[in-house]
């Protein structure tokens, strides 16, 4: 799963051509490593038309604060730069596709 930062995350996700499914992540929170094959399986599937990346909280605090991530995992949705959909807690493949309809 490509990781985002601080740094590259204007360039990667806000400035992206396909809509962006951002998860906000911590290496200490046992639901965000269930969700890594679950992601990867959603990059797969849905990439032509969604990117799937990363971004850890720990290390890139100024994008954590500025979209007021409190809990992980939390899951963004990106397209057209604008922050679209969100949602909190891991959930099941069939539970993210269904979500995510909407915005694909």
């Amino acid at each position: 799963m490509p990781e985002v930062t601080d740094e590259d995350f204007a360039a990667e996700v806000i400035g992206s051509d396909l809509p962006v499914l951002v998860e906000f992540t911590a290496d200490w929170c046992p639901p965000c490593r269930q969700m890594a094959p679950v992601l990867g399986a959603v990059a797969e599937e849905e990439g032509d038309r969604l990117r799937v990346v990363q971004l850890n909280v720990d290390r890139n605090p100024l994008t954590t604060n500025a979209y007021k991530v409190l809990s992980m995992p939390t899951f963004m949705v990106f397209r057209g730069g604008e922050p679209v959909k969100s949602m909190v807690g891991s959930r099941p493949k069939r539970r993210l596709l269904e979500e995510l309809a909407d915005v694909l």
